[in-house]
């Protein structure tokens, strides 16, 4: 009985998207584009994978100027392929540079990343605006081939026909919706994910350049005194000046 049951509805889905005429096939490839779209996406943006647990509770363990936890941390991030990873490369890759021109290595890095996590997610947008198109389209052309139809022949005044034509031209525009709604969803979704892990990636980073640069921070706020303790002032040799010989006096005659 199951079995009788899943063919009728695979024989009446037949019917609904053949009878929906050409504009269902951009409707249907749309579909599977969208399907596979969410899914290596949501495969891709899982935060683990992104921000791996290990390498965050590696950067929140690290204390302020210690060189050792800062060189397992570089051994760390060389063998993972993570998002975060490949940022905090660039950071500690170039903690010989000045603070401020790290920070924009890394800046610059990081934009390159949220990029390629963002690959693929235009494709929901564009079908998010084309499919409610399409359906509307399908729905104009199917109700203007009925009406022609129905107008050539003076004897077919059938009112059934007609709303059954009708309904069969209307069904483009409810798969265009039942494909927007979806991926408009699902845009959203990852679109606000992005924006939110690399919202964490970023006070990661800043964390650990804040203790990289620790020593060197702490140098620039110690109190003059302090300073001039710590400051040993060069030897430098003066050269003096050779000394004029005492004029002999001549003999009187």
């Amino acid at each position: 009985m199951s079995s009788i049951l899943a063919v009728v509805s695979l024989k009446s889905a037949f019917h609904f998207f053949y009878n929906g005429g050409f504009f269902m096939l951009p409707l249907l490839l749309c579909s599977w584009v969208s399907v596979a779209v969410i899914v290596l996406r949501g495969l891709a943006l899982r935060r683990d994978v992104v921000i791996p647990p290990l390498l965050e509770r590696e950067v929140e363990g690290i204390q302020p100027g210690d060189e050792d936890a800062a060189n397992r941390l570089a051994k760390l991030v060389r063998h993972d392929r993570s998002t975060a990873a490949r940022i905090i490369q660039v950071g500690l890759e170039h903690l010989t540079w000045p603070k401020s021109e790290n920070m924009e290595a890394v800046q610059t890095r990081a934009r390159h990343e949220i990029v390629r996590l963002e690959s693929g997610i235009f494709v929901l947008e564009i079908i998010v605006g084309i499919a409610p198109l399409l359906g509307l389209l399908g729905a104009v052309s199917g109700l203007i081939s009925v009406f022609a139809a129905f107008g050539s022949d003076s004897a077919a005044q059938d009112p059934h026909g007609i709303a059954k034509g009708i309904s069969e031209a209307l069904s483009t525009t409810i798969v265009g919706l039942a494909v927007a709604i979806p991926s408009l969803i699902a845009y959203s979704y990852f679109t606000k994910k992005v924006e939110m892990m690399a919202a964490e990636m970023e006070s990661l980073v800043a964390e650990l350049l804040s203790k990289c640069y620790y020593q060197q921070a702490h140098q620039q706020v110690l109190p003059p005194a302090s300073r001039l303790e710590s400051y040993a002032p060069p030897e430098v040799e003066l050269e003096t000046e050779p000394q004029a010989e005492p004029l002999q006096e001549e003999p009187q005659a």
